[in-house]
């Protein structure tokens, strides 16, 4: 591949990582009520669904999908249904945000668990990688496929490494929450604000 189309791509996906999203929202949420390792776990969970989303684009699967409106369908609302879900859940959780330095794995497996599900659920990224992989392909260059997977990977390892560094500076932004106990107790609204936010973009989204 051209390495001009590769930087090319590359400062794409970083600009479109950094602009503010469910994603990046999400584990900036985390690391605020929790700690930093919430917020990677989070990142993690995230980012393993994009693999699926970036092989299924690569394949053409996510084409399949955008073509069947019953499928379409089916994946849009289990994914608005669960994000509406845990925002319930949230608003429910009358506890004050705490910055735990201890580590515990099972909370962090679950944030992991809710990261993939919670990416897996959204067509919105399917189409995403749909519409910005071909962009940056050239047939000449070889199987527009295994480009297709190189860029892919290329955004998810970049995608990964700005979440490390957003999870890191959130956690430092934690110390206002501990000294705010007006805002600590609304960590959890602004949680299930942001649940219902995506939950309702994918509801209310369309091909």
């Amino acid at each position: 591949m051209d390495p001009i189309v590769i930087l090319a791509f590359f400062g794409t996906a970083i600009i479109l990582t950094l602009a503010p999203g469910p994603d990046i929202l999400f584990v900036i949420a985390q690391s605020i009520s929790q700690n930093k390792k919430a917020g990677f776990a989070t990142a993690l969970g995230l980012c393993s669904g994009l693999l699926v989303h970036i092989s299924a684009a690569a394949a053409g699967i996510s084409a399949v999908i955008y073509q069947s409106s019953v499928a379409f369908s089916a994946i849009k609302y289990a994914g608005a249904t669960y994000l509406l879900y845990l925002a319930w859940q949230a608003f429910r959780d009358k506890s004050k945000a705490s910055i735990s330095k201890e580590t515990n794995p099972h909370q962090y497996l679950m944030l992991y668990k809710k990261g993939i599900i919670m990416n897996l659920l959204n067509p919105k990224v399917s189409l995403f990688f749909l519409a910005l992989l071909p962009q940056f392909t050239n047939p000449s260059s070889g199987s527009v496929t295994v480009q297709m997977l190189i860029l892919g990977f290329l955004f998810l390892l970049q995608a990964l490494v700005i979440f490390f560094i957003v999870s890191t500076a959130a956690n430092q932004a934690s110390r206002f929450v501990l000294h705010n106990p007006r805002f600590s107790r609304r960590m959890n609204v602004i949680q299930g604000g942001i649940f219902t936010i995506i939950g309702l973009q994918i509801l209310l989204s369309e091909k």
